[in-house]
């Protein structure tokens, strides 16, 4: 078999594999999305045989085989060419599949499946006694899995290369001290400033017109509603089925009249991500986006860096208050715009403000270190959380559902996922510097409504090159560094001294 067949095998392949991997998707979709309570059981055999299925596929003797043939006829592997890197990927997704017992993934997908259900019942009944079984067992799980990847520096790091290809625990313990007093410090100097009024917010909204803008902004955003859609979750989420089906939940509060839009936003921006894959890649193992830190540094960037920017509310604000001028008509520009970036230390991670929100995320990391080195259990946690949120914040949560309980990730068995929210943060400061290095003129763009040029710069610089280059060196070779937190702190401090006039 020539080199070129084999090429055409291995993506078909891979193909095959892919096509899965959206049917796979598309049961958990709709497990979040529209499946009734009844369905646990039969849900959890259907995404145990897919699974399954999938993992026959991947670790196949044939496959294997076909990949090490490729490799030995690439002069080097770790060449600097697509052809040298998608072999490459090829190969450490095979190794990386082939250290798992069959039976154990088909367990940890069972598992997980039922404790999804479970932490939906103990989160709306504060009941997290229900759920303490459940989360004991995925981390025992997590731990067996992550010796099957010895030798390790730390045995957190098999579950963070996960999610992070290539990074290690180490290096998110240095990224972290180093911003971690500098997030505190910023913190106090707020604290100390006079407080701005966002009683605006807590509100109750109407349902209907929240939907309205939060489509209208996604539109606008690039949104592709022909490759896409927009349903309801407890958890917001974004979810991709293949290049032609990537969609987006969001929620909508009474507590809270802006949470739908930042959360459309934020999904809207992973969506953008897997829209924008060059399609070169399509059925090859570079065909998906390279990490979840890249991912979400297109979630936050498009959440924060301008959807609590001064210049989209320019834009949209006369919006809104068309929109709801109950709330809003009385209401200046100024006073809004600082009211949507108040800081305030709160208990829900994807309500956090800028200021606080890296904050909760090093408490949960700091949590799943500790499972995995086994100083904590998972009976513990709730007490072990409030103690770690009254340090870190100063708020105690009232209740478990506020608190231990309000996250999905462990139920879906995600741990080492957390860390990637933050260093998602760091290197959206980072894009945003390199774009208007770039392009100067693109915040009067944004203020006029006109957010093309900002999705071209990101399908040039990062979408279109899917996992051609590992996260850290598609940062390098976009910004000229490695994932650093120097350019959000500028971000931060430039915005929240003019807000809180430090």
């Amino acid at each position: 078999m020539s080199s070129e067949e084999k090429l055409n095998q291995l993506r078909q392949l891979t193909a095959e594999l892919a096509n899965l991997g959206g049917i796979q998707a598309l049961l958990d979709w709709d497990q979040q999305v529209n499946m009734p309570r009844g369905g646990m059981e039969d849900r959890s055999a259907q995404a145990a045989l897919v699974a399954g299925i999938m993992y026959d596929r991947a670790t196949s003797p044939d496959l294997g085989a076909l990949i090490e043939d490729l490799a030995s006829e690439i002069p080097d592997i770790n060449a600097d060419d697509d052809l040298a890197r998608e072999i490459k990927v090829a190969k450490r997704d095979f190794e990386h599949i082939s250290r798992i017992p069959r039976e154990k993934l088909i367990e940890f997908v069972m598992v997980t499946s039922q404790a999804h259900e479970v932490w939906v019942q103990a989160r709306q009944n504060n009941d997290f006694a229900s759920f303490a079984p459940h989360l004991t067992r995925i981390v025992e799980m997590r731990r067996e899995q992550a010796e099957l990847f010895k030798p390790y520096d730390h045995p957190y790091d098999p579950l963070l290369d996960e999610y992070e290809p290539g990074m290690k625990t180490a290096e998110v313990k240095a990224i972290f001290d180093a911003l971690r007093p500098k997030q505190v410090e910023l913190l106090q100097r707020i604290a100390q400033a006079e407080q701005v009024d966002n009683s605006f917010i807590r509100q109750k909204y109407d349902f209907d017109s929240q939907e309205k803008f939060s489509r209208f902004i996604a539109t606008r955003m690039g949104y592709d509603w022909n490759r896409g859609r927009m349903d309801l979750a407890p958890h917001p989420f974004t979810t991709s089925f293949g290049y032609g089906d990537v969609r987006i939940t969001t929620r909508y509060l009474e507590t809270d009249g802006m949470s739908s839009l930042f959360s459309t936003m934020h999904e809207a921006g992973h969506a953008l991500y897997d829209q924008g894959l060059d399609p070169k890649y399509r059925n090859t193992s570079l065909g998906r986006p390279t990490s979840l830190a890249v991912h979400e540094s297109q979630s936050r960037f498009w959440e924060n860096l301008i959807g609590r920017s001064q210049a989209f509310w320019q834009f949209a604000f006369p919006i809104v208050q068309m929109l709801f001028p109950e709330h809003l008509a009385n209401l200046s520009l100024e006073q809004f715009y600082r009211g949507i970036n108040r800081v305030e230390p709160s208990l829900i991670r994807i309500e956090a403000d800028e200021a606080t929100y890296n904050l909760h995320i090093m408490l949960r990391f700091e949590i799943e270190t500790d499972l995995m080195e086994g100083k904590l259990q998972a009976k513990d946690l709730p007490e072990i959380w409030n103690s770690r949120m009254q340090a870190y914040l100063g708020v105690t949560p009232p209740d478990d559902s506020s608190g231990v309980l309000q996250d999905v990730h462990w139920s879906g068995g995600m741990i080492g996922y957390f860390p990637t929210y933050a260093l998602g943060n760091l290197i959206s400061a980072q894009w945003w510097e390199k774009m208007v290095a770039d392009h100067p003129d693109i915040p009067n763009e944004i203020t006029a409504g006109n957010f093309a040029p900002v999705l071209a710069w990101m399908r040039e610089n990062v979408h279109r090159y899917a996992s051609r280059y590992d996260p850290q060196d598609l940062v390098q070779k976009i910004t000229g560094s490695r994932i650093n937190p120097e350019p959000y702190m500028r971000y931060l401090e430039q915005k929240y001294s003019q807000i809180y006039q430090l």
